[in-house]
């Protein structure tokens, strides 16, 4: 798989952001193909970003059902990589400071 479609986006939650300060920015979220594996994240950041990454959380998150009238419909599944990069080492584009 190519390492820039395993990436999807970032995740810039409160949630996401509160995980991420309170880790001294080793925590980083992301939206990622469907049928992407662990493996598959891992080496993309470390080839997108330049950094070693320690370990990976990933999860589904259902979509939600929608009712407008009659009428129900369903928002589409996604899937969210939490990636923990080495000790020190920060990805750039995030940081604003």
């Amino acid at each position: 798989m190519n390492p820039y479609s395993v990436l999807v986006k970032p995740v810039l939650s409160e949630k996401s952001m509160t995980a991420r300060e309170r880790e001294e920015g080793r925590k980083y979220t992301f939206l990622i193909h469907d049928k992407a594996s662990k493996i598959d994240v891992k080496k993309a950041v470390e080839k997108i970003f330049e950094v070693n990454v320690v370990s990976i959380n990933t999860m589904v998150t259902r979509g939600k059902s929608r009712r407008r009238g009659m009428v129900v419909s369903q928002l589409p599944s996604k899937k969210k990589a939490i990636v923990t990069l080495k000790s020190g080492q920060k990805i750039k584009v995030f940081e604003d400071r």
